[in-house]
């Protein structure tokens, strides 16, 4: 289903006090120097969709804040989105500076986040994610987890309720006398939604690595993609739940629960060299990560069921060199669909001129280019 963003308004967001962009629908790199605010209006965007965005932040925290006011404004970003069936209004925003959620606005009607997937979806690379392969478990588990979610938005209700009742189990367990009922519930809810977790890991791991693989004739190295550690995607949840009730005294000694789909971990090889992407070069662990969000998108634009995802790429182009960069652009074309880059500079976007729509941004203001 075709989903692409056709215009954008920021209200009082990070560094805009208003900025509005006109895409029609195409491909749009971003270019300025650092701090002007290329990564503030993807970050913009990527709040169409439910979550925190692609920095993780806290809606109270993401309203402009001048110097001196110590608490970011009411802010709104506002879209339309178009589709098979014509063009959708979405909104979203802070409606006080007090408040402690965004609200939701389809067509004018407030609803759940939840539904922003049902418009568009996203899928987004960031400098921050170059140590994918160098930081902890949890955070390839996080960037593992919004890969399954952007096809399984059930999923995220699945984690949420896995790690509310590992919390509430945790603190039982502290207790003088932790009350063996309760934590037969807690345990149950655990296994419920960890089996569920566990499932849809497994088959977006089957599903993208079955991506990868037809893509072998692209120029971004291939990996090779397990899951180690996610305990319970073999598992029925009345025998989870009974692992979790056999590991209370070791779970209460150390004070936190030690074994789960919580603990999973997404490994990649690098196919050709056989190696671990922790143990390959900066530039290979880049390309790594890129082919990943490639086959994430190609594997979600032929969901025809659902909306075509929109991609999002913050400082990518200068990791990459001349080749790649237009490999890259290459690849987004022969996708269909549409892409928002990010980069110093107007330079690293040579092969896209006459493509894509140009925009210089300085000083929170949006210059697009003429053609």
């Amino acid at each position: 289903m075709r989903a692409v963003l056709t215009s954008l308004i920021l209200t009082d967001f990070r560094s805009y006090d208003r900025a509005s962009l006109t895409t029609h629908g195409r491909t749009t790199y971003l270019f300025g120097p650092n701090g002007a605010g290329k990564t503030n209006l993807l970050e913009a965007i990527s709040f169409l969709t439910p979550g925190r965005g692609l920095r993780g932040a806290p809606a109270p925290e993401v309203g402009r804040r001048l110097p001196g006011e110590t608490r970011g404004r009411a802010w709104a970003v506002s879209a339309a989105i178009g589709g098979d069936e014509g063009e959708a209004q979405v909104g979203t925003g802070l409606e006080a500076p007090d408040a402690l959620r965004r609200s939701v606005r389809i067509e004018g009607e407030a609803v759940p986040p939840g539904r922003l997937s049902d418009i568009i979806r996203l899928v987004w690379l960031t400098p921050q994610q170059d140590r994918l392969f160098l930081d902890g478990a949890a955070d390839r588990r996080r960037f593992f987890d919004r890969l399954v979610f952007a096809a399984e938005p059930v999923h995220a209700t699945h984690v949420a309720a896995y790690d509310k009742a590992m919390r509430e189990r945790n603190a039982v367990l502290a207790a003088e006398a932790p009350d063996p009922v309760w934590l037969d519930a807690l345990e149950a809810r655990m296994a419920q939604s960890g089996v569920a977790m566990a499932q849809a890991r497994a088959l977006t791991l089957e599903a993208l690595q079955a991506e990868i693989d037809a893509r072998h004739d692209r120029p971004f190295p291939r990996g090779r993609l397990s899951l180690s550690g996610d305990f319970g995607a073999g598992f029925e949840p009345l025998e989870l739940t009974r692992l979790f009730a056999q590991a209370r005294g070791r779970d209460a000694a150390a004070g936190r629960t030690l074994s789960g789909p919580h603990r999973g971990d997404l490994e990649v090889v690098h196919q050709v060299r056989d190696r671990p992407a922790a143990e390959c070069s900066t530039g290979e662990q880049k390309a790594l990560i890129l082919n990943l969000v490639l086959a994430q998108a190609s594997r979600l634009s032929r969901v025809i069921s659902e909306p075509n995802p929109v991609i999002l790429l913050d400082e990518v182009a200068a990791h990459l060199d001349q080749s790649r960069r237009a490999a890259l652009f290459d690849e987004i074309e022969a996708l269909g669909l549409q892409a928002f880059l990010t980069g110093t500079d107007q330079s690293l976007f040579e092969e896209l001129k006459g493509r894509a729509l140009g925009v210089r941004v300085e000083e929170g203001q949006l210059t697009p280019l003429e053609d």
